[in-house]
């Protein structure tokens, strides 16, 4: 069922977003050569503490993972791409790193991505990333009351297509609100006019994701970390947005 959210839920919800925000703002600034995951997912834990928020991913127990996670943040390196366990590795000059974090604020939920180039980076890579972030704009220019998730899910393919990216649509964006995933889910391609019809009050985390040249991904023996199945790299970006009578709002914004 979709739970369609006041705007005092709304407004609730932001808090929880410019959190997530100001961590992965952060996080970016401490993504450089010889820093080692485990330390990210270190600061990240120590981040939700001292806020006395709530990690989303920590115990998380879905059906297509291997037992409980057991981390605050999903970090994942070159051809992963989505719920990446940290580990001991330390970034390399030209890493492309991906980082997802969902934290709930006083009961409330925000969901956000990002990807960066560690180092020096390829041409490929940045193309790849900017990809996703052009994706996820023209995604959220077509959040609009009256319009469909297929309105949404057809932006992001469009773009995906303009580069030559394939589209994997196993994996993409969803609801939430009171927790990190609730209906309706938001696929990366799809049909405009179709699905469901956006109203305001619906509140939904936008992910675009794109491999260079695959559209098929291969699970790691952690049970987790999803990678592209020829090994090529990955590249994912996030927001949190809410639709109103005035059209969307990104939450996931630093304030």
């Amino acid at each position: 069922m979709v739970e369609l959210k006041s705007p005092a839920e709304i407004a609730r919800m932001r808090v929880a977003g410019r959190f997530v925000a100001e961590v992965l703002t952060e996080l970016r600034a401490l993504a450089r050569v010889g820093v080692n995951l485990l330390e990210l997912e270190a600061y990240v834990r120590e981040r939700i503490h001292a806020r006395g928020a709530q990690s989303c991913y920590w115990d998380y127990t879905p059906s297509f993972g291997r037992g409980p996670f057991r981390n605050t943040v999903c970090l994942s390196v070159n051809d992963a791409v989505l719920h990446g366990l940290p580990f001991d590795y330390a970034l390399r000059d030209g890493d492309v790193l991906s980082m997802d974090l969902a934290v709930g604020v006083d009961g409330w939920v925000a969901d956000s991505a990002c990807t960066v180039v560690v180092g020096v980076a390829a041409a490929e890579d940045l193309r790849l990333v900017r990809a996703t972030e052009q994706a996820l704009a023209a995604a959220v220019a077509v959040a609009l009351p009256g319009n469909r998730i297929g309105d949404i899910s057809a932006a992001i393919a469009a773009v995906a297509r303009e580069h030559g990216y394939p589209v994997n649509t196993e994996f993409g964006g969803h609801g939430l609100g009171r927790t990190m995933h609730e209906e309706p889910y938001v696929p990366n391609q799809g049909r405009p006019g179709r699905g469901y019809r956006l109203r305001p009050g619906l509140t939904i985390a936008i992910e675009p994701w794109f491999a260079r040249t695959t559209d098929r991904i291969v699970t790691d023996p952690d049970g987790w970390t999803l990678r592209s199945a020829d090994g090529s790299r990955t590249a994912h970006s996030e927001h949190t947005i809410a639709i109103t009578p005035e059209g969307p709002q990104v939450l996931t914004l630093a304030a």
